[in-house]
């Protein structure tokens, strides 16, 4: 792992961190704080972006900036690029995600429609605007958040699934195009992380077995930086992808699929059992 001069040096002077309120992306912005570089942090709740930049500030004396953005908006990304424009941006971390889970044909459309550009379009805009200054600087790099989910079809949560295959793909190709110019580009696929986005998808995080930190998922992260393209975060996901990627695929598909409904229905049972709502 490059000494905290060297990373900034090299991926530095300015991060940009979407989806950095809280769970993985704010632990990615302390992790790029406490290496010495300068921020912004992107997301819907200013409050928690505000806080946190005082915070980080305070503790590693970088500047951070907050932007406030919906990133389900058709201009959130222009709105990113702007407040780039006049800083040497040398990294940046697509780390907001939207999640679903339950039968596909039960979905929301428009929940389904934010999750599509959350997590596809955001990521894809951002790498277009980004790729070219990068490339021209000859050094700096990309983190897209994947998810162990996006190397094959899953059952009840097949839309997220396919959101995260095509975060996978994105940067592998990515990776192809831009390392040869000196840009790293890493996918991070973590599996169940202690956030509150478990909660959101109807997901009791006390049904899951090794549970990552959020500190632990970045960390672990940012040290591969530069060995791309694609990361599974710990041993047990490791061996899980491992597994499914070895069976046949109708074995696989069932797999996936038995675990996700066996979890979805812990956590509805826990729900029920403590009189929360579903």
């Amino acid at each position: 792992m490059p000494t905290p001069t060297g990373f900034r040096d090299r991926y530095g002077p300015w991060a940009l961190v979407t989806g950095a309120s809280s769970g993985i992306g704010e632990q990615f912005a302390r992790g790029l704080a406490a290496r010495g570089l300068d921020l912004l942090v992107a997301a819907r709740r200013l409050e928690r972006l505000e806080a946190l930049a005082e915070e980080l500030r305070g503790n590693h004396g970088v500047e951070v900036v907050p932007v406030a953005v919906d990133l389900a908006g058709g201009d959130a990304v222009d709105t990113l690029e702007a407040a780039c424009r006049d800083r040497d941006i040398g990294l940046v971390v697509s780390n907001a995600g939207l999640g679903m889970k339950g039968l596909h044909a039960d979905a929301d459309p428009d929940r389904l429609d934010d999750m599509l550009a959350v997590n596809c379009r955001v990521p894809t805009l951002l790498a277009r605007a980004f790729a070219p200054r990068l490339a021209d600087r000859g050094r700096g790099g990309f983190v897209l958040v994947g998810s162990i989910e996006g190397f094959q079809g899953y059952p009840w949560s097949a839309a997220y699934a396919a959101t995260k295959g095509f975060v996978h793909s994105l940067g592998e190709g990515l990776w192809g195009e831009l390392h040869p110019r000196g840009v790293d580009v890493l996918v991070v696929a973590p599996g169940g992380t202690d956030t509150d986005i478990l909660a959101r998808q109807g997901i009791d995080k006390r049904t899951l077995v090794g549970l990552m930190t959020p500190e632990d998922v970045a960390e672990r992260s940012l040290a591969r930086l530069g060995r791309g393209p694609v990361y599974v975060v710990g041993g047990s996901n490791k061996i899980l992808v491992g597994v499914l990627r070895v069976l046949p695929r109708r074995v696989a598909l069932r797999a996936a699929g038995m675990g996700m409904h066996q979890t979805l229905a812990r956590s509805a049972r826990r729900r029920a059992e403590e009189g929360r709502p579903g």
